[in-house]
């Protein structure tokens, strides 16, 4: 008869439970690990093997790139266990790699050592890509003493993507989510207090439909108006906003007359809000306290915009018409991009080559964000991104005009330096109606919102050269 007080048998009997136990463990982990392994796409089955590859030959490859460390210190235990009193060994210290996947390939995440940081590893990023089969590996700081490796097996540039919009209110006001890096990684880009953007591009590369996915991510915010002057139709239903113009207060084509008084209401806002900004808002700038229903941010787009501003010759009186409404627009837009940032108007010009002729550089060059898909010419890639797009040609947008980077943009990025290249979805017509649709009664002239609080603000002053604020008696 087993004696229950024997400490033998029960020792042996904690035992038997500890075993149990984590063979328990061992085995709903390995049920999970297969579990999601079989529902994974092929994608992601090829990237959770190339994982298990990279973790099991960590230790090994590392030492070969000199990503690790020589430790000549004994430890207490090494000190303490020498006898004999021979020279102990040196430790080879390997940084502890931590590796998830995705669709596209893997993310690891090493600590750092000493002699062994963000600097060893990024020279070591093209070694890592040719061990581990990737396209390229990138590295960066993701915390102090550890760095961020993304190695992508596949190139996500060449994947089309879709955007399919909620609908729900954005969480953040004027920030722009514009797609996926050449790692695979979400890229956004920060608008406030920015007071325009351009977008430059070969016909049918993704211009419009960036655009698109802006108005459908920004549609359920009535801190958000929107008013479009788009150059290549003369009324919204022929063009790619008829679903979406239910979403703006006002819409022109391509009459020069239409978007003159157009941008001339838009001064007349910009003159007036700087009249009403501390009496309704307290404030002489609105990002101080940020965009509302009463006093929305206000955002132009402005597509195909060599149509407003092209240079007319001729001596003939229309020629001459034509010149003088394409110069007035210029200088309205000029008014607008370089006054209107502090009182929550947002600039956002869209053409195929965005050169002097197409956009005037005293508006071009006062927008601090450039976009640019495919382009034909070193001289127009320049003209969108600036002289610095020399220096790297791998973003070079003259690099994009095979078929397989439609919806590929480059840009200079706010947070890092040089260039990047941008995979942005495509946003359907199905989409974009239905969020026009639920999202019309929104719409409100910001004209009407603003003489609402404040009855006495006039805004029959369109002189923009005129910089006294107006105010009824």
């Amino acid at each position: 008869m087993k004696d229950f007080n024997d400490p033998t048998g029960g020792a042996f009997g904690y035992g038997l439970l500890v075993v149990g136990v984590a063979l328990t463990v061992l085995v709903s982990w390995s049920v999970w690990w297969v579990v999601r392994y079989v529902r994974a796409d092929v994608m992601t089955r090829q990237s959770i093997r190339q994982a298990v590859r990279v973790r099991r030959g960590w230790k090994r490859l590392a030492p070969m790139l000199k990503l690790s460390a020589t430790d000549k210190t004994p430890t207490a235990m090494a000190s303490l266990a020498n006898t004999d009193g021979k020279p102990i060994k040196p430790r080879i210290l390997v940084p502890a790699l931590k590796v998830t996947h995705d669709a596209y390939g893997v993310i690891a995440r090493a600590s750092c050592l000493p002699g062994v940081g963000l600097e060893q590893f990024q020279k070591a990023a093209p070694h890592l890509a040719d061990a581990w089969k990737c396209t390229r590996v990138a590295v960066t700081q993701d915390k102090p003493g550890q760095v961020l490796i993304r190695g992508v097996r596949l190139d996500p540039l060449k994947f089309t993507t879709e955007h399919h919009p909620t609908g729900d209110e954005p969480e953040e006001i004027a920030r722009w989510d514009l797609g996926l890096d050449e790692y695979a990684q979400p890229v956004s880009v920060d608008l406030t207090q920015v007071p325009g953007v351009t977008v430059a591009g070969l016909p049918g590369f993704g211009k419009t439909s960036l655009i698109n996915g802006l108005i459908c991510d920004w549609a359920p915010s009535p801190a958000i108006q929107f008013v479009c002057a788009d150059g290549k139709v003369s009324t919204a239903r022929e063009g790619d906003y008829a679903h979406l113009v239910k979403r703006m207060f006002a819409f022109v084509g391509d009459d020069l007359e239409e978007a003159n008084a157009l941008f001339r209401s838009l001064v007349e806002l910009r003159r007036a809000r700087v009249s009403a900004a501390e009496p309704i808002l307290g404030v002489q700038s609105m990002w101080e306290v940020g965009p509302s229903a009463v006093w929305p941010l206000v955002v132009l787009i402005i597509d195909e915009a060599h149509t407003y501003f092209r240079d007319h010759k001729g001596s003939d009186p229309k020629t001459k018409k034509l010149a003088a409404l394409a110069a007035e627009n210029a200088r309205l837009v000029e008014d607008l991009v370089k006054k209107g940032r502090s009182m929550g108007i947002l600039v956002i010009l869209a053409t195929q080559k965005s050169t002097g002729d197409a956009i005037p550089t005293f508006i071009r060059d006062v927008c601090p964000i450039g976009l640019s898909f495919a382009q034909k010419t070193a001289e127009a890639a320049v003209a969108a991104l600036g002289e610095d797009i020399r220096e790297w040609p791998d973003a070079n947008p003259i690099n994009l005009q095979d078929r397989a980077y439609v919806g590929v943009a480059s840009m200079n990025h706010q947070s890092q330096p040089g260039f990047t290249r941008i995979r942005t979805p495509y946003v359907s017509g199905r989409d974009s109606a239905y969020i026009a649709a639920r999202t019309a009664h929104l719409t409100a002239d910001p004209a009407d919102l603003l003489t609402a609080q404040l009855p006495g603000v006039e805004l029959g002053k369109s002189d923009p050269d005129d910089t006294t604020p107006t105010m009824a008696a």
